[in-house]
């Protein structure tokens, strides 16, 4: 006989608010909570939702100037555009599927087009407060938790437009701070893809006046291989060139939106712009000759987005593929005609994308042949079951931790989870790749069976796993493993950084306890709070590798609770410079910033 808790009848069926949907189920509209310390963080999604109908203001004519503010944890948005309609300020920040985005009229390309952002704004924040100003009337609602506490009408002078002012609810984010530099580099994304809109960050002017010409020229300064290559109407705006990297990297946007897993969009462009240079040389050159070291950005405005979720990551509509595709084959072809020495620089570009495919090919054969010999399968690799790109929701969990020897191997591989977590373990310190070649990778070993572990031999966008986390020790060794592999993979596969697949797994220093009471903790501070906690009788052991940690409690470190540091790039001019610094041939201003800062 079952009991009460496991039976299965009406009373077991809810209904939830929309409010209470929200509160219980925020990944679905913000992705995670988060700290504030990565840019995919809930508080920076509540931001972003906030900026966007400023934007779609100013899209649509009205408004050229957004104030934006941090004070602590409170955030302030200010547009001058139309303003919310007064009789309906409360019904378009609280309930949802309320707003004028399905009207085409009213809003042409908007970015929000369910009618949920605000209100997730508005129901994950302890305070929320929305001011519309129209015709020298002001509406003024506030709200705590998505219940609303205060509405106010009265006369002001003040120019038409919104203002918003929330503060995410302490009592659901962990400990979290806006990082500034974070919310500048968002900021400027909408002033680049709105030119003219004067954004005023913190007293900081935010504005820019080619559009992704700004963007391309601020990322790559001197690594462009010849003027950027641009185009831009009121639908559809491209720019790119070379570097000499390796691989493909993309910036792509849609309605304003940053969409960092590309989509329908990024993929006609690429196509784009190889039919374009084929066209124009009047030969058919191989895809990745024409696009291995290309950097590119693409901004498209469209009536009905389609976005793979509420985070509007990735974009899914499939009939924009052949307009994009004519569009910047035609445009490419056009401007190559015009520009000789420009044109005279890709061809040659593609040259040398030739010739090292022509001598990767055998050392890729011989590459095969060599791990055929070893062992069917990649050697120390302990797979998963489901990998990136499955048909199933699993898929999209999956990692691969590379660890540093058999011991820490051993410890993950009896904790992980075997439907999503893989374990590749390393035989000793990786190659240095700072200064080599790429077919030098594919004739070391070590660094040829990561690239088969994860599936990316071929191209990056055969990725198998959604992170791939870097997990050595916390001494020199570790750390000097934990660089060389992202030398590694910034050196030869830099867009998988960029696209925020590489990560850092944090695990304990310390483990402080009693016998009722255990503590793990990441660094100093933690400890002393644990040894205040325990107050007497505290035994404190402190872990200098991974696997000196048991399996039994290494499962609580990869499982529900793991924490992860996100490998990011500030700015793509800076790799080649920071890689060099660190990790290439000694130098006297390498040594001296050694002595300098040697504690």
């Amino acid at each position: 006989m079952l009991n009460s808790e496991a039976r299965y009848d009406e009373s077991k069926i809810k209904t939830l608010s929309s409010l209470e949907h929200i509160r219980l189920r925020y990944g679905m509209y913000i992705g995670r909570l988060g700290d504030g310390s990565d840019h995919d963080d809930g508080i920076y999604i509540l931001l972003k939702e906030v900026i966007d109908n400023s934007i779609d203001e100013s899209v649509m004519g009205y408004g050229k100037k957004i104030i934006v503010q941090t004070e602590q944890n409170l955030v302030k948005v200010r547009d001058f555009g139309r303003g919310i309609p007064l009789g309906k300020v409360i019904e378009c920040v609280s309930e949802i599927n309320t707003g004028a985005k399905y009207d085409q009229e009213v809003f042409k390309f908007s970015v929000g087009l369910n009618g949920v952002g605000c209100k997730a704004v508005n129901a994950l924040s302890d305070h929320f407060l929305v001011k519309s100003i129209r015709d020298g009337q002001c509406r003024a609602a506030r709200f705590s938790k998505g219940v609303l506490q205060e509405d106010k009408t009265s006369i002001t002078s003040e120019p038409n437009g919104t203002y918003t002012e929330f503060q995410p609810d302490q009592s659901m984010f962990p400990p979290y701070q806006y990082d500034q530099n974070l919310v500048e580099k968002r900021l400027w994304h909408y002033a680049y893809l709105n030119t003219g809109l004067k954004i005023v960050f913190n007293d900081t002017l935010i504005q820019s006046k080619n559009g992704l010409l700004d963007l391309l020229q601020k990322e790559l300064e001197e690594a462009a291989l010849y003027p950027l290559v641009h185009f831009s109407s009121e639908k559809l705006e491209f720019c790119f060139t070379h570097t000499d990297n390796y691989g493909e990297t993309y910036y792509s946007f849609v309605n304003g939106q940053y969409t960092i897993d590309g989509g329908t969009h990024q993929s006609a462009y690429r196509e784009g712009i190889l039919k374009g240079i084929n066209d124009y040389a009047g030969k058919s050159f191989n895809a990745h000759d024409v696009r291995d070291g290309i950097v590119g950005a693409i901004s498209i405005r469209i009536n009905e987005p389609l976005f793979e979720s509420q985070t509007k990551n990735k974009l899914g509509n499939t009939d924009i593929r052949g307009w994009i595709v004519s569009v910047v084959k035609t445009r490419i072809s056009d401007f190559l005609h015009k520009n000789d020495e420009i044109a005279k620089s890709i061809l040659r570009k593609i040259a040398t994308n030739e010739r090292m495919r022509a001598e990767l090919q055998g050392v890729k054969k011989e590459a095969r042949e060599l791990a055929k010999k070893t062992s069917i399968k990649v050697p120390n690799l302990k797979d998963c079951k489901c990998h990136k790109g499955d048909k199933t929701s699993q898929g999209e969990s999956s990692m691969i931790f590379i660890t540093e020897g058999q011991s820490a191997a051993g410890s993950m591989v009896t904790c992980r989870d075997v439907m999503t977590q893989a374990i590749f373990s390393l035989k000793g310190k990786p190659l240095n790749c700072c200064d080599e070649k790429i077919n030098k990778i594919y004739k070391n070993a070590e660094l040829y069976n990561i690239m088969k572990a994860l599936g990316i031999d071929e191209s990056i966008d055969e990725l198998r796993f959604q992170k791939i986390i870097l997990a050595t020790d916390a001494d020199v060794d570790g750390l000097h493993i934990r660089n060389l592999l992202l030398t590694y993979f910034l050196k030869f596969f830099e867009s998988l950084v960029l696209k925020g697949h590489v990560f850092i797994l944090e695990t304990p220093l310390f483990r402080v306890r009693d016998k009722k009471r255990t503590f793990y903790c990441y660094n100093e501070k933690e400890k002393k709070e644990a040894l205040k906690k325990i107050k007497s009788n505290a035994e404190v052991t402190r872990f200098k590798g991974l696997g000196e940690i048991s399996p039994k409690e290494f499962g609580q470190f990869i499982g529900e609770n793991i924490r992860l540091t996100k490998v990011t790039v500030d700015e793509y001019k800076k790799v080649p410079q920071i890689l060099q610094f660190y990790m290439g041939k000694n130098t006297p201003e390498r040594k001296e910033y050694i002595m300098d800062n040697l504690l």
